[in-house]
């Protein structure tokens, strides 16, 4: 079985996708483990930050990634 891949043009949104996907879900269990610890509730609390965490930094990075290019396009010598 073959999994079907998503044409190049999706790129642009998958990778602010993922990249969110992975960075909240290391922080918000870093901040949820130095604010609350590690103790039988801490899956529960952990699942709630990152999805909020999730829901705000999606759409930030959607926003934020074309000046991103900018300003670092703007510090490097083109090719």
């Amino acid at each position: 079985m073959k999994i079907k891949r998503l044409p190049a043009r999706a790129a642009g949104l998958l990778m602010p996708l993922v990249l969110s996907i992975i960075m909240t879900f290391v922080v918000s269990a870093v901040a949820t483990i130095t604010n609350l610890g590690i103790g039988p509730r801490f899956l529960g609390n952990w699942m709630s930050a990152w999805i909020l965490s999730w829901l705000i930094a999606f759409p930030t990075l959607l926003c934020a990634l074309p000046i991103s290019r900018r300003v670092v396009m703007s510090m490097v010598r083109p090719n």
